[in-house]
């Protein structure tokens, strides 16, 4: 059994309602069964309600679980950029989503298999793949639609870039960690690429996952603010594009205001190191 000392992070948005069981379940299984160190750290992205409180109230009885506080609205992309800041504490950093839609027997799983790649990513849509309830036939179709477009741009191969539940090596992660720029729910695949582009193996093996009630992914906002963020990716990668595109910048982010998501942060050109071409 693995000894690497492991640091999972979960963004949360007003998740007072059903945070709580998760992290519970996730303190006490990786307690009972994880050899190694196991750090849980929830970053609070602009809360409103008393999420914090609640991360409060089950640290008390399990101190692996403590708290990473933005008042600010940053988006799950954004927290989980700040998130990996932490990435010296652990060998392994992974994260999953705050609704328990990926069990903690699962995210460990992903986590035996680190020795055989540089990042180990759960997916919904390989042979083996244990679905307790599927996404809604819209769902279904808008997630495949998206994967055509990420497969269109990217050729990565990978056949779930979105499911929320991956570990990667401390290397990797510090490697990549300035190239990561996407603040909203695309950020998984703007992860993915810089990891891609540097050479580190991925990984994809099949997971268990539970679609779970009380989503805040509206199909079309979100799916439009995603679509909006991957081209953005590509374009970064292509420098003359994108300088040749900066003008547009203002309404890009107007379009972002728009839509209420989390603006991208700025890329390469302000000062970052730049990709390869």
């Amino acid at each position: 059994m693995t000894q690497h000392s492991l640091l999972l992070l979960i963004p949360a948005y007003n998740e007072e309602r059903r945070i709580e069981p998760v992290l519970r379940d996730y303190a006490r299984y990786f307690k009972e069964n994880y050899p190694g160190k196991f750090q849980l750290v929830v970053v609070l992205n602009g809360c409103t309600d008393d999420t914090l409180g609640v991360v409060q109230r089950v640290s008390t009885e399990y101190p692996s679980v403590t708290a990473l506080e933005f008042p600010g609205a940053i988006g799950k992309g954004g927290a989980l950029i700040e998130g990996l800041k932490l990435a010296p504490l652990a060998e392994i950093i992974g994260y999953v989503d705050a609704d328990g839609a990926t069990p903690p027997h699962a995210l460990h799983d992903l986590a035996r298999r680190i020795d055989e790649a540089d990042c180990v990513i759960g997916s919904r849509w390989l042979p083996g793949a244990v679905l307790h309830v599927e996404q809604s036939g819209r769902r279904q179709f808008a997630s495949r639609m998206f994967h055509l477009i990420v497969q269109g741009l990217f050729w990565m191969n990978i056949r779930d870039t979105q499911c929320g539940a991956k570990v990667m090596r401390r290397e990797a992660v510090e490697k990549v960690h300035s190239f990561l720029r996407i603040a909203d729910m695309a950020f998984d695949i703007n992860l993915l690429y810089a990891l891609h582009r540097e050479g580190y193996r991925i990984l994809e093996v099949p997971t268990e996952w539970t679609d779970m009630i009380g989503s805040k992914v509206t199909l079309f906002g979100t799916s439009f603010v995603m679509f909006l963020s991957v081209l953005r990716i590509r374009i970064i990668y292509w420098p003359r594009l994108y300088r040749l595109l900066r003008p547009l910048r203002p309404l890009e982010g107007w379009i972002y205001r728009k839509l209420r998501a989390p603006q991208p942060r700025p890329g390469p050109l302000e000062g970052d190191p730049k990709p390869k071409d």
